[in-house]
């Protein structure tokens, strides 16, 4: 047994456990508990409190809204059971099995991390498929755009949204932040052809933090850059702008996934 499982036994207050998880945004109404809707954290925390018989609070990296995925999302909590890390996401994972939540990994931390406030960046990505007709087999999951798209004027419009800026031109309404200054580490395009023919576009943004909506802003906007009705130089008008007004639509969610999280012992 380790230390840090040996003395959390010692002084009665569980071990605090990094949980990396896996959900389908389709079946929730995001991250955040709410009463009387299915959520990711209710859940969550319902299959703790069952294999722990008593409350157990999760704490996550990034809050996810109604309808978007995650494939590497990462909680933590303070759990007062004492297994080896892989009897402890199997043991996680049995009451979960009427969910579509999977518990990738688990593993025993300092209780100095923090899923939020230990992590030095994040990653989102978004994804559009352009086709004449539906992708019924990928429903809920893309964006679908019949019309063409420019990757490359989306890519050079995308790289005036790196580095810092105030990205109040792509932040919702409800958004709780103090301040809208944010730096943009990545946000590249990838294109390839499906199975069926179609293109799949994808973006990936990387950042210490997003603002509410930030990301589906970003790319309703570059969208209208790829369909030709923005150039890829507004992107750096609309920036300086500091106006939600002036850029465009904010994509649906079902085509933003949660990737992952770094930390620095990664």
């Amino acid at each position: 047994m380790n230390d840090s499982v040996s003395d959390a036994r010692k002084i009665g207050k569980g071990q605090r456990w990094k949980l990396v998880l896996q959900y389908d945004g389709l079946a929730f109404h995001g991250w955040q508990s709410q009463h009387d809707v299915a959520t990711v954290q209710n859940s969550l925390e319902a299959a703790l409190q069952s294999l722990c018989q008593c409350p157990v609070r999760c704490h996550v990296a990034g809050r996810t809204d109604q309808g978007v995925h995650a494939l590497g999302q990462v909680a933590h909590a303070d759990i007062p059971r004492v297994l080896a890390p892989e009897r402890m996401r199997r043991a996680i994972q049995s009451h979960l099995k009427d969910t579509p939540i999977a518990i990738v990994a688990a593993e025993p931390v300092a209780e100095t991390f923090h899923a939020r406030f230990s992590a030095t960046m994040r990653h989102y990505r978004y994804r559009i498929i352009q086709s004449p007709y539906p992708p019924i087999l990928e429903h809920g999951r893309v964006w679908w755009i019949p019309r063409s798209l420019d990757m490359v004027a989306m890519q050079e419009g995308a790289n005036y949204l790196l580095g810092y800026h105030d990205f109040s031109s792509f932040r919702a309404a409800g958004c709780q932040a103090n301040h809208a200054l944010r730096t943009l580490d990545r946000a590249e395009w990838h294109e390839r052809i499906t199975d069926t023919g179609a293109k799949e576009y994808t973006i990936d943004f990387s950042a210490l933090s997003f603002l509410y909506h930030q990301v589906r802003n970003m790319v309703g906007t570059l969208a209208e850059v790829g369909t030709g009705q923005r150039k890829p130089e507004d992107i750096a008008r609309i920036l300086a702008a500091q106006d939600r007004k002036q850029a465009g639509r904010t994509a649906p969610p079902e085509g933003l996934y949660f990737v992952g999280v770094d930390y620095p012992s990664d």
